[in-house]
């Protein structure tokens, strides 16, 4: 039933207009994954389960962050009207990039460790389970890059030609998120050797 979630909480991020419902459903959907690695009980699935909750608790924090700084210069969060905003806020960018990324668990990140003793323990659990978990995989890797390209590429809208710019804050919070992401895959035992 978590896997089955898994595709339908993801299924339903492909379908989103709205940014923020987009990043709830797919927190929903990284949850999916963690409860099926809960039930099965296995040391290896305790691991993938506590390092996943706490990768994704930063993952999803930077996103809404970073939705919260698009609603606060463009007032909306309906996705096709807050397009090539790249072109007014280029650092902004690639923060929407980086956190992007480790949504979609990209080497080196944290979240590929956690969804890797995830995915090895469902599979050793049962071997079918490795393709429910690689089309929940492939559906998350296809709503983050559609969420990263519906708000950053294309042509920027005639009203939002003069928007206000960026603040520290808003930069030193992002870098408050992905920091500790960084620095956990460096020593990942700090959250993974909890039940090995």
């Amino acid at each position: 039933l978590a896997l089955w979630g898994i595709l339908m909480t993801s299924s339903i991020c492909l379908r989103q207009t709205d940014l923020k419902a987009l990043i709830a459903y797919s927190s929903v959907s990284h949850m999916g994954l963690v409860t099926a690695a809960i039930i099965v009980q296995t040391p290896w699935g305790l691991t993938g389960a506590m390092t996943l909750m706490i990768a994704h608790g930063l993952t999803s924090s930077a996103l809404f962050t970073l939705a919260n700084t698009n609603y606060e210069r463009t007032h909306t969060r309906t996705l096709l009207l807050v397009r090539g905003l790249q072109l007014a806020f280029p650092l902004m960018s690639t923060w929407w990039l980086l956190t992007n990324l480790t949504n979609m668990a990209m080497p080196p990140t944290i979240n590929l460790l956690g969804e890797l003793f995830i995915i090895s323990t469902l599979f050793n659990w049962s071997s079918p389970t490795i393709v429910i978990t690689g089309i929940g995989t492939l559906i998350t890797a296809t709503y983050s890059l559609y969420m990263f390209l519906m708000t950053q590429r294309g042509s920027i809208s005639t009203q939002f030609r003069l928007l206000p710019p960026t603040h520290t804050r808003e930069h030193l919070t992002l870098i408050l998120h992905l920091l500790p992401l960084g620095l956990l895959i460096m020593k990942p035992a700090l959250i993974s050797g909890l039940f090995t």
